[in-house]
């Protein structure tokens, strides 16, 4: 039996003396711990070493595709008969040698066991080319972590995620800037603020005319209309901004080229994102847009990762604060979360805005699928298709109406039915009972009933009182008839 082994430097060879060893598999590691053993069982056949580094990090990144490199087709060609058996330590690259050459190709726990005392007396195996495979070690190590990282899929999304990110960073500096530009020029020129909504034109405005008195005579047409750019100059005629110096208008006017860059290379930005989504993404692009798909994706963390969530996590992805809130205190959770901003729900009416957020979010389950696990050459037919599907619902589901609530509660009324029975009035129902008045002289018997046994009571405490005073006048006599 011939035994197959890769290490950095190349492949090797060896013949394994005694094929029995291999039946009781408890017992090989005793045949191979030490590097004596491991010599007298492995001779070494062939070696067939790599060129450069990037032939080996080749070769083992045509193995890992399913595909046989030319170097390891010459060297099993040249070592190996197809009478004898190849012992290989993974079984996919058996089978592949199998399919490839014809092949006698073994795997099991035997050669597992086999495999491992290669491993760890590959250095007393490969005496003649100790040096060659320290040497290549680290350096393939390194060209194969190089060469993962370079062409790893989900590295391209952290472009997108970088992107979107930065994207928003530019908003935000965005507005403080244009909200700083117009607070300071408005102490200047007030009216401008409120006649020109656009932030850039607004810039592009002041960085042009500076003073107020020279919007007269400067030419604005390139940045507005005609009719704005006559109220303009007749604005600043009737102003009641104050004056302010050239020093003011220098910074005043840096600030407004920074507003004027950076809005310029936010639109840069946003069309290198625009391209990567439909490059990445094209079926979650068509139906969310590039903005939303592109914070679902960094949201997410990468494209995978959001093909592997479920359409329920995909719809509330974004709200999980306010979802772990509504569990908290047991109310009604969020219906959606960053995928609310897509154009198909805005424009839904707000009694159908949580179906359509659950029908679109189903469905954006579906094209991230297979943006991120089909082929490259995927285009963008499906997602056309589903976005289609659900402007066909909307427009139904608009032209209908909410459907009406129905209450499918446990207590059912009886059915009503109509009794024939009459009642007559009862007119002696409305007369009112008559009292009874008590009498004078039962009420003069009453108190002198109660009178006479308070008196008795009265009487019954006195009576013991009037003994103890008796019984001691008595003792005080005899004790002064005694002392006589």
């Amino acid at each position: 039996m011939l035994v197959l082994f890769e290490v950095a430097a190349g492949y090797a060879v060896f013949k394994l003396s005694n094929e029995k060893k291999l039946k009781n598999v408890d017992n090989i590691w005793e045949e191979f711990n030490t590097a004596e053993k491991a010599q007298e069982n492995l001779q070494l056949v062939s070696f067939k070493k790599f060129k450069t580094t990037a032939g080996a990090v080749e070769a083992a990144s045509e193995i890992t595709e399913g595909k046989l490199s030319k170097t390891l087709k010459k060297l099993l060609k040249s070592s190996v008969d197809e009478t004898e058996k190849l012992a290989v330590g993974d079984a996919k690259l058996g089978n592949l040698i199998k399919e490839k050459l014809s092949l006698n190709c073994v795997h099991d726990s035997s050669i597992n066991e086999l495999m491992r005392g290669v491993r760890a007396h590959i250095e007393d195996l490969l005496a003649e080319h100790k040096e060659e495979m320290n040497a290549m070690n680290l350096a393939v190590a390194h060209s194969l972590a190089r060469y993962k990282v370079k062409f790893n899929p989900e590295k391209i999304d952290t472009m997108i995620v970088q992107a979107v990110s930065l994207l928003d960073d530019l908003d935000k500096e965005l507005n403080n800037y244009v909200m700083r530009t117009r607070e300071w020029y408005g102490w200047h020129f007030p009216e401008l603020g409120k006649t020109i909504q656009d932030h850039q034109a607004y810039a592009k405005i002041v960085k042009a005319i500076g003073m107020r008195q020279n919007c007269i005579k400067t030419d604005l047409s390139s940045i507005l209309p005609e009719e704005l750019e006559e109220k303009v100059k007749e604005d600043a005629e009737i102003s009641m901004g104050t004056d302010i110096s050239d020093i003011d208008l220098i910074h005043i006017k840096g600030l407004c080229e920074q507003v004027i860059e950076l809005s310029a290379y936010r639109a840069q930005l946003f069309d290198y994102l625009k391209n990567r989504m439909t490059a990445l993404a094209p079926n979650l692009t068509v139906l969310l847009g590039e903005l939303v798909g592109a914070r679902l994706i960094s949201h997410a963390g990468s494209l995978v990762s959001l093909a592997k969530a479920p359409a329920s996590t995909i719809q509330i992805l974004g709200a999980e604060k306010a979802l772990f809130r509504a569990l908290k205190t047991k109310k009604d959770t969020p219906k959606y979360g960053l995928i609310y901003h897509a154009q198909l729900i805005t424009q839904a009416p707000p009694k159908i805005k949580g179906k359509m957020a659950r029908k679109l979010a189903a469905k954006c389950s579906l094209a991230t699928r297979i943006d991120a696990l089909s082929d490259e050459t995927a285009n963008n037919e499906i997602g056309i298709e589903c976005r289609a599907a659900l402007e066909n619902v909307l427009r139904t589901e608009s032209e209908r109406g909410p459907s009406k609530k129905q209450n499918f509660g446990s207590h059912r009324h009886d059915k009503y039915e109509f009794k024939s029975e009459t009642y007559e009035y009862d007119a002696a129902a409305d007369t009112p009972a008559s009292r009874k008045h008590k009498r004078f002289e039962d009420n003069e018997e009453s108190t002198n009933a109660i009178k006479k046994m308070k008196i008795e009571e009265v009487g019954e405490d006195e009576e013991p009182e009037k003994k103890k005073k008796k019984k001691e006048k008595k003792a005080k006599k005899e004790v002064e008839s005694d002392e006589e």
